[in-house]
């Protein structure tokens, strides 16, 4: 088999060339060294090779409906025994994990060969990739834009034609905001779908759901069966669907009824490209039989992002907590990850406690939303992707809070309320270009981003469908449906397409 060939077959057709001895694992891993090669110097969308451990994998018989599809995962929770799970972060080059995360293992039982470790922002805090561990990684449609984040690695490799499709996670659109940003299909799972054993309960309380970024719909389908189901010791099981994914994914979705909007509910500014996208997405839906109509849950998005800015405000001091036992310095850190360390513990616990019992509201308001509609409907970003260090604080910010955070006066200042009006700035600039992905991830629901919209710049932008909880197959058929009518697969970067 040859690039062109390879490039052509998503995950599912690799694995049955494997199957029918058309080609080998050997192949296929030599395939995706040479194009991650080719590829690196312009996305740097690996942050670790694992080319050995790859290696190892194929001296054994390879089992599992994947199996001999060349993978990568995110350096992220999932944990690949023996090697570090740095998070972006220079404070965690020492975490060496002590076993598989089961997700890793569920992947390796299907038989990907995983041979890397996809890049990030520091402790996945971001919707861009830019750790300073690694560099900053770039979307393969335009180097000098993002290509989203956290699951921003992953996303540029699978567009840059790397693997068929790579692992990422998703606390707050980080798979869907990649997917959108890179003109791929990206499926956040519903809470307690995917277990995040055996490290983690819940990872970010619940809000965080392992998935894939793929190019193709039977890809994720594949993926979500292999990985699915719970753990011992999980603290919620979900019920299984009644048939594989991918055999309900084949299923025609009937009329859905579904609700759009293109609003910000932040009340920012929604770029025309994003409104274009939603539109675009409505006309197709109705086009296809779908009932499709202007609507949107009653929810106060202004209180939803500061809700959703609270997680860190919990997760980033224990973070930075566990780093510091594990010999981590104060330089170890980026400054984004000091701050909310600093905002996160001199947030008092009846706050923060407050702050997640919130999540119940938005559930039941989504929920109410769902008795009159199957799906909602939004732009996945409010703006196409951003140019690299667009929307970053200016240097003179960077320095007040620098100097405020080393002097002790942050936290101070936080602690006596005064930084109250800051924090709900923080929670409106950091969310501004992405405020359509956090209720799914609050609320527990799937959802998915699609790529049905390119710019007039040629830059690839998604759409978000919302769905009721546990009802990934609804989301699946619809996929399946849009993808057959307005296909995306071989729409790659031509420097990828040309070989």
């Amino acid at each position: 088999m040859n690039f062109t060939e390879y490039l052509k077959r998503d995950a599912v057709a690799l694995a049955e060339c494997v199957a029918r001895r058309e080609t080998t694992a050997e192949e296929l891993l030599e395939l995706a060294l040479q194009q991650s090669q080719r590829a690196q110097s312009k996305t740097n969308a690996i942050c670790r090779p694992m080319e050995r451990e790859a290696r190892s994998q194929l001296a054994k018989p390879l089992t599992g409906p994947l199996a001999g599809v060349p993978f990568l995962i995110k350096d992220c929770a999932q944990d690949y025994a023996g090697l570090p799970t740095t998070y972006g972060s220079r404070s965690m080059q020492r975490a060496v994990a002590p076993e598989h995360s089961h997700v890793v293992r569920r992947y390796l039982e299907a038989g990907l060969v995983i041979f890397g470790k996809t890049n990030l922002p520091e402790f996945a805090l971001k919707a861009v990739s830019d750790s300073q561990l690694f560099g900053r990684a770039c979307n393969p449609w335009n180097f000098d834009h993002t290509p989203g984040g956290s699951s921003g690695g992953a996303a540029a490799a699978v567009a840059s034609g790397v693997v068929p499709m790579a692992a990422g996670n998703d606390g707050g659109g980080s798979i869907r905001i990649p997917a959108a940003c890179c003109g791929l299909f990206g499926l956040r799972p519903s809470r307690a779908r995917i277990s995040s054993g055996p490290v983690y309960g819940e990872y970010w309380y619940g809000a965080s759901s392992e998935g894939v970024i793929s190019r193709s719909v039977r890809d994720t389908a594949a993926a979500l069966d292999v990985s699915a189901g719970n753990e011992p010791g999980d603290p919620f099981v979900i019920p299984r669907p009644s048939e594989p994914y991918v055999e309900l994914m084949r299923r025609d979705p009937c009329r859905l009824r579904i609700g759009f909007t293109s609003a910000s509910p932040i009340g920012t500014e929604v770029h025309p490209e994003a409104v274009a996208a939603v539109n675009e997405a409505a006309k197709l839906l109705g086009s296809l039989g779908h009932e499709v109509e202007e609507a949107q849950p009653e929810i106060d998005g202004a209180s939803l992002a500061k809700v959703y800015l609270h997680v860190y405000f919990g997760q980033v001091p224990a973070m930075v907590a566990q780093a510091r036992a594990a010999g981590a310095r104060t330089s170890d850190f980026e400054l984004l990850t000091r701050v909310l360390a600093t905002l996160g513990g001199a947030t008092s616990a009846g706050t923060l406690t407050a702050q997640l019992l919130k999540w119940n509201e938005f559930a039941r308001a989504l929920a109410r939303f769902h008795q009159r509609y199957d799906l909602l409907l939004t732009p996945t970003l409010a703006h196409p992707p951003i140019r690299h260090g667009q929307g970053d604080p200016t240097a003179a910010e960077q320095a007040v809070l620098n100097l405020l955070d080393r002097v002790g006066l942050l936290g101070l200042l936080a602690r006596l309320g005064l930084l109250d009006s800051t924090i709900d700035k923080i929670a409106r600039d950091s969310l501004q270009y992405v405020p359509f992905t956090q209720l799914a991830n609050l609320t527990g629901t799937p959802a998915m981003s699609v790529p049905l919209h390119w710019t007039a710049d040629g830059l690839p932008l998604g759409v978000q469908f919302v769905a009721r909880f546990g009802e990934e197959d609804r989301l699946l058929q619809l996929a399946r449906q849009l993808e057959t009518a307005q296909p995306w697969f071989d729409r790659l970067p031509a420097w990828v397409a040309q070989g």
